[in-house]
Parts: C-alpha cells; sequence; structure tokens
C-alpha cells in the first residue's frame, strides 16, 4: 500500500485524474461567468470566447437590476438558507447526540426511521405539504419554505452527525458530568466544538440544495415578496422569448454565495469528509 502510494506515476495519475473532475466540474461556471459579460449575439456566436472590446457588454446586469428586485429575492433566499441551516444543525445535532449518546427502547428504530428521509424524496408529499401550509395560513410566507427544508434536511444531519458523536471521548463528557456540567452545557461546549467539520459538510451539502431549489419557492411562495433569487431569475424566461443575458447574470450573482461559503468552510469540509477514513 507505501509503495503504491509512492510511486510517482499513480500520484500523477491520481492529480491529473483531480484536475480533470475540477476542469469538468468548473467548466459550467466559466461559461456561464464569461457570457454574463457579452452581447446576445456572441453568446450565440462563440459561447466559450472570452468577451473582447466588440462583444463585451453589461446589459444582462443592467437589466437584472431595473426589471426585477434582485435584492429582495437575494435577501429572500438569504434569510430562507440561514434560517433553514440553523435549525437543521442545531436539531439535527440534538437528535444525534441523544440517539449516540443515551440507549433507550427504540433506539435503533428511531435512527432507522430519521434514515428512512434520506431514502424518501420529500417532494412526494407535495400536496399534502400545501395543503398543511394552507390551514395553518403559511403560504407566501418564508416561513414555509424554512419549515420544509428544515425537514428535508434533519435525516443527513442526524445521520452524518451521530456517528461522528460516537466518536467523541465518553472520558470527556464523564468528566464534565463530575466537574457538575449539565447535559446542554455539555452538548454546546464540550461535543460541539470537536463535530464542527462534521458541522460544516451538514451545512454545505444542505445550502446547495436549498439555495438552488424552484420546486417549493414556485408551489409555497409564488409571491413576489417572497420569492426566492432562483424563483426570481424565471421572469427572465419567457415561453416564445429568453433574454440570455439577463438569466446568465442573474445565474453568475446566485453563484458567488455558494463559491464563498465553499472557500470559508472548505478545510472543515474536507476533514468532516475524510476524518472517518483513517483510524
Amino acid at each position: 500500500m507505501n509503495k503504491a502510494r509512492s510511486n510517482p506515476l499513480n500520484t500523477v495519475m491520481m492529480h491529473g485524474a483531480l484536475i480533470l473532475y475540477t476542469l469538468i466540474a468548473l467548466f459550467p461556471v466559466f461559461v456561464i461567468l464569461i457570457n454574463s459579460f457579452k452581447t446576445r449575439k456572441a453568446i450565440f456566436r462563440e459561447p466559450l470566447a472570452l468577451p473582447d472590446a466588440d462583444s463585451f457588454s453589461t446589459i444582462g446586469y443592467e437589466t437584472v437590476m431595473k426589471q426585477g428586485d434582485f435584492f429582495l429575492y437575494f435577501q429572500n433566499s438569504m434569510v430562507v438558507t440561514v434560517a433553514s441551516l440553523f435549525f437543521v444543525l442545531l436539531f439535527g445535532a440534538m437528535a444525534a447526540y441523544a440517539l449516540s449518546e443515551y440507549r433507550f427502547r427504540g433506539n435503533m428504530l428511531m435512527g432507522l426511521y430519521l434514515a428512512l428521509g434520506i431514502m424518501i424524496p420529500i417532494r412526494i408529499g407535495t400536496v399534502a405539504i400545501l395543503e398543511m401550509m394552507v390551514a395553518t395560513g403559511l403560504v407566501n410566507t418564508l416561513w414555509a419554505l424554512i419549515l420544509v427544508y428544515t425537514a428535508q434536511g434533519l435525516p443527513l444531519a442526524v445521520f452524518i452527525l451521530s456517528e461522528f458523536m460516537r466518536q467523541v471521548s465518553d472520558d470527556l463528557k464523564n468528566a464534565g458530568r463530575i466537574d457538575g456540567l449539565s447535559e446542554y452545557t455539555i452538548f454546546f461546549r464540550l461535543v460541539l466544538p470537536l463535530v464542527r467539520p462534521a458541522m460544516a459538510t451538514v451545512a454545505v451539502f444542505n445550502m446547495i440544495p436549498i439555495w438552488n431549489d424552484l420546486w417549493f419557492p414556485l408551489i409555497l411562495a409564488p409571491a413576489e415578496e417572497t420569492k426566492t433569487l432562483t424563483l426570481g431569475s424565471q421572469v427572465f424566461i419567457g415561453q416564445f422569448v429568453t433574454d440570455w443575458n439577463a438569466v446568465l447574470s442573474a445565474l453568475s450573482m446566485a453563484i458567488l454565495p455558494v463559491l464563498i461559503l465553499y472557500v470559508i468552510f472548505s478545510r472543515q469540509l474536507i476533514r468532516g469528509i475524510t476524518s472517518g477514513a483513517v483510524k
């Protein structure tokens, strides 16, 4: 195993494969960014060319700022995403701690029940969710989206965090109990700081589908004042005519928060993904 890892050819091939995958993953982002600064004719004539003096244009960004209330859509997306992640991490960590720390009747069944949420898409229950939101008066409110996304992200959060919390030393927690710390204090001050890589992993895995979702905003919150960024971008897509400059510009601005979040949490994300691979 060590010889295979130290083989220069294997190292070059591995890095080459990683670089190729990175280029493939970033290629759509690159195409969207360069075409957002080009005229409509240049987009279709030379979609892979960089903007030059003749093709450069910011008409797409000007259209987004004038026609759509972009900042309101951006604010709604940020509120929904941040609030959903907060509740997913808080309740997911609490449930994971309870399942990993305490032994009670039905402990395993509860874990399996929560794991079913990973395998069964929440969109299957769209009709029931819509009826529930209508009955509670939450349609066209951001709380409707926050509640749905919280329920959507909890199964994965519990599944990942419970495995990490089982690795936290029992001696550390027992020492805290001997010192008179309450279970809440042990959870928030001793356990949570040790599972930060796992929480960063859960945050990134949940943030991307929440930020990019179009299904639930279209069904639960289609009003102008509650539109998210993804739904608001659809105003530039018509049945017969599509303003591709505005669409690409809106997508470019929508990509930025995801990239910033990844840069901030990339180290924690990598640690969270790989920490269980090496004993």
